[in-house]
């Protein structure tokens, strides 16, 4: 009976999440630049003499080398690129914002070996902006999840109606519609956001970091309930992650507010 050749190839990626597999195993799930996620085992990487065991954990930028195998691919060298981790661990706000942002990328990419580098590009955005503390946390997260929506198709509307669209800004904003909604589409229930809050989302989305971290806190939090509506809807369940986000850094900075 022949045997199909294992094919090795190689790519960089960021380390998504681990589970241990028997004594000495973990499963390690990485979003790659060119491969999309991939699930792969690493053999022998919760002993203490492993060679890439502390390279193979969540947040780590690594360059690895994988078998491909019937089920899960095999990690045979892993190299480090950068490892987020330490600078995020060690702040709360930056750690449980990272948590979602890795979560996000998992259930973004349900089929496996899906190439989607411009997903894998915001995430390693936003890794590098909360371990170097370019913005606030909870400013970073949200910024990132509405990318990430935006890459999966689902880029909410923010100006013009969503459902039939005639030219805004709008009142109205309907979840389930998929953003803002004029008077005479506005679902049910819509809710009524403040016109702040809807720009201040137009700028996390944009990339104006300026007007975002000019925002208030009020708009911030408000924004930040519409941004995890909006993608739990798409998800259907919730990001375990999200209710655990510490968004106590999202205040405005001393000094961007207007002069007393």
């Amino acid at each position: 009976m022949s045997t199909t050749p294992k094919s090795l190839y190689r790519d960089e990626g960021i380390v998504l999440r681990t589970q241990k597999l028997g004594e000495a195993d973990r499963i390690v799930t990485v979003l790659t630049r060119r491969t999309g996620k991939v699930r792969a085992v690493a053999k022998g990487v919760r002993r203490t003499k492993s060679k890439f065991g502390a390279r193979l954990e969540p947040f780590s930028h690594v360059d690895l080398q994988l078998y491909t195998g019937r089920n899960l691919d095999i990690v045979s060298q892993a190299e480090s690129i950068r490892s987020y981790g330490p600078a995020i661990v060690t702040d709360y706000p930056a750690y449980t914002a990272g948590t979602a942002v890795l979560e996000t990328a998992d259930r973004l990419t349900a089929e496996e070996k899906e190439p989607s580098l411009r997903l894998f590009l915001l995430v390693v955005g936003a890794l590098r902006a909360l371990s170097e503390r370019a913005h606030p946390a909870g400013l970073v997260l949200d910024a990132f999840l509405l990318r990430a929506m935006s890459v999966a198709g689902w880029e909410p509307a923010l100006g013009d109606c969503a459902r039939c669209g005639v030219e805004g800004p709008h009142r109205h904003f309907s979840v389930p519609a998929g953003g803002s909604v004029c008077r005479e589409c506005r679902p049910t229930g819509s809710a009524m956001p403040s016109p702040v809050t809807i720009g201040h989302l137009e700028a996390l989305l944009s990339g104006d970091w300026a007007t975002a971290e000019a925002s208030e806190n009020a708009q911030c939090r408000e924004g930040s309930g519409l941004v995890a509506a909006l993608l739990q809807w798409h998800l259907e369940r919730g990001l375990r992650s999200l209710p655990l986000v510490d968004r106590s850094d999202v205040a405005p900075r001393a000094g961007s507010g207007p002069a007393a």
